[in-house]
């Protein structure tokens, strides 16, 4: 049975699928979870940064975040303190294994990006960093309406 889409909805599935894709590939390729990688690199950005500014920059929920910092720790990644006088408010600091993880994973998305971008031209990216522009505005104002 064969669907009748619209190329609006086409293209839609298409950038999902891709993304999917691309998601799926660059965890397997760096070894670690894009959400992960995500929250590494925003505490290497910082010498500490407190757990609630770290969920604010990440695009994960709180649960989330706090689950992944918990094996984060668990695995020697992270380390995480109280604010002396407040026990309300966590620190959160790469230990010198999740510098080097970072490190690794830093180079080895660089190269991940050259693989996937292989056979396209500086005119064809320029013009895709402006489809993904607008269609990042497109998103925004979309959530900005809801």
């Amino acid at each position: 049975m064969s669907k009748d889409w619209s190329q609006e909805s086409t293209l839609l599935y298409e950038i999902y699928r891709v993304n999917n894709a691309i998601n799926t590939t660059f965890d397997a390729y760096i070894s670690i979870s894009q959400s992960r990688f995500e929250i590494l690199a925003l505490i290497s950005q910082e010498t500490e940064i407190s757990q609630s500014d770290l969920q604010r920059k990440v695009t994960l929920d709180k649960a989330a975040v706090a689950r992944h910092l918990k094996q984060l720790e668990e695995n020697a990644i992270v380390a995480r303190r109280k604010k002396d006088g407040n026990n309300r408010i966590t620190w959160i600091r790469l230990t010198d294994r999740g510098r080097a993880l970072i490190e690794n994973s830093q180079t080895e998305k660089e190269h991940f990006a050259k693989e996937l971008l292989t056979d396209i031209d500086d005119a064809e990216l320029a013009v895709l960093r402006k489809v993904l522009g607008r269609l990042n505005t497109n998103v925004e104002r979309l959530k900005a309406n809801r």
